[in-house]
């Protein structure tokens, strides 16, 4: 809840207009302008709404100055060890809390009953080019769902929408899996009912026919985590890009593939991409990380240092502080060693010491790591941001239904400042 705890005044050619103040429940406070433009014509600019509140919400909170992530008020430090099962934050982003065991394990079912694609629907998936960007087949597949599962297009109670949750978590993996093989030219691996959520995608990307790829304990942990991590991120864009679908009473389907091509962009869920090739760079270009640190200080170098700093974030990520522990376990686990994490760990040290980048409040962000982690798996560059879109799936799914069901919903529709061409007559061809 929000509560109106004060007032605040707009002066203006002369006249004072009052507007509502809410507090919200960590103290963050809101101006109300809601009436700004229908009692007085006026509207407010901000691009790219780094200021504006579009919602109310209760699914996650964020305090970027003391470097605060919380599901459902739960730290995000909390699901790190033990891990839980992405499947249980899943539920809980979802349906707003944690799930008791008979809860739990319905829901399991359920995602084990729909981890199959419909046969039409993987002969839709045969017809796209081998060689489309992953990203591109994951929107399509999405969005032609709503092909072959329109009893979910309404849903107006939760029981239903569990159904249509179920469906799109179980069957992404599905369709993950399938997109990296057939572009490997290797044959579809079926879903294992006998394993659990992460398992079962790695066990659908790697294994053979007649020779089952063995998931370490630990990988299937790590994999766990990464997706919890992601699970949900306040009003990022892909999420926004959600409830704008959403709010014209799109059904869950093309909302959610709205927002796997919100994702899709190189500034929101293709950033780890980036940091990947930086750092592969490096180690081929024989650089050391002190040379990187100084030619990323410097304007007139193109070397630019990805997987640092944040738009929300002007402390250490808490999110790329458990994927640089998880690195750590998951290494030493596997006794192995991989040059990209060396370089990535001194690039840290460095810029962590230096005034120029502590000044700036650049820390590492969640990008920064999960990459290394993903190679570790064997999960190509190209699938990465898949794997984003795996793993924030749930978010997308529990801020549907926050817009969906919120009282009083409106269609989102920004208004502009013109600045356009005044008023101009047409001009015939010739006396143009």
């Amino acid at each position: 809840m929000t509560d109106l705890s004060d007032s605040a005044k707009l002066l203006i050619d002369d006249k004072e207009i009052n507007l509502d103040v809410y507090t919200g429940v960590e103290g963050e406070r809101s101006i109300d302008i809601t009436s700004l433009y229908k009692d007085h014509g006026l509207t407010t600019y901000d691009p790219s709404l780094g200021n504006t509140a579009i919602c109310r919400s209760s699914i996650t909170y964020i305090d970027g100055e003391r470097g605060v992530l919380r599901y459902r008020g739960i730290p995000i430090e909390q699901f790190d060890r033990p891990c839980p099962n992405f499947i249980e934050v899943a539920w809980a982003l979802i349906f707003g809390r944690l799930p008791d065991e008979e809860e739990l394990e319905q829901f399991r079912e359920m995602l084990t009953e729909n981890e199959l694609l419909h046969e039409g629907l993987k002969n839709q998936f045969m017809t796209l080019p081998v060689d489309a960007p992953p990203m591109a087949i994951l929107s399509a597949m999405i969005s032609m769902m709503a092909c072959y599962h329109k009893e979910f297009l309404l849903l107006e109670d939760e029981k239903i929408l569990m159904g249509a949750a179920a469906r799109l978590i179980s069957k992404v993996r599905t369709i993950a899996a399938f997109t990296y093989r057939r572009a490997a030219g290797l044959p579809f691996i079926y879903p294992h009912p006998g394993l659990r959520y992460c398992a079962n995608f790695l066990h659908m990307m790697f294994s053979l026919p007649y020779r089952q790829f063995e998931v370490s304990e630990e990988m299937e942990d790590a994999l766990n985590l990464l997706l919890i991590l992601h699970a949900d991120h306040e009003q990022n864009c892909s999420a926004s890009a959600v409830r704008v679908v959403c709010s014209a009473q799109a059904n869950l389907f093309a909302s959610c593939s709205a927002g796997v091509n919100a994702l899709w962009g190189p500034l929101h869920g293709g950033a780890n991409v980036k940091v990947m090739e930086m750092l592969d760079g490096i180690y081929r270009g024989g650089y050391k990380p002190e040379e990187c640190i100084e030619a990323a200080k410097d304007h007139n170098n193109p070397f630019r240092l990805f997987g640092f700093g944040h738009r929300v974030y002007r402390n250490y990520d808490p999110r790329a502080k458990i994927l640089k522990t998880a690195c750590d376990r998951l290494f030493a686990k596997m006794k192995k060693a991989d040059p990209l994490l060396d370089i990535a760990r001194k690039l840290e040290e460095l810029a962590l010491k230096d005034p120029y980048f502590v000044d700036r409040k650049l820390y590492p962000n969640v990008d920064f790591y999960s990459g290394i982690l993903f190679r570790a798996m064997g999960i190509p560059t190209n699938m990465f941001t898949v794997m984003f879109a795996m793993g924030r799936l749930p978010g997308w799914i529990a801020q549907w239904k926050e817009q969906h069901f919120a009282d009083g919903a409106k269609i989102i529709r920004p208004r502009q400042l013109y600045v356009g061409n005044p008023k101009s007559n047409y001009l015939e061809m010739e006396k143009r």
